[in-house]
């Protein structure tokens, strides 16, 4: 499905290449679009920054938890 959507996003920019060349397209209309793709950047980074900082904090509490467990586990002669 990822490589369909793709494939239809070239064809489209492709034909909005054409139109450009040929004064064919609106200049505010492709500044539109490219409003809406920094707003779909933006917020996929967002998303991106908030999931990876759920992610440290697990890794932190993981690496906690197994430092815990070596010292005590150490400390044991286990």
């Amino acid at each position: 499905m990822k490589d369909f959507i793709k494939k239809i996003t070239e064809w489209v920019l492709d034909k909005e290449e054409l139109m450009a060349k040929s004064c064919a397209i609106p200049l505010d209309e492709v500044d539109r679009q490219l409003e809406r793709i920094q707003e779909q950047k933006e917020k996929l980074q967002k998303d991106y920054d908030d999931s990876m900082a759920v992610f440290n904090e697990i890794t932190k509490r993981l690496e906690k938890i197994k430092n815990i467990e070596v010292l005590r586990c150490q400390s044991k002669g286990v």
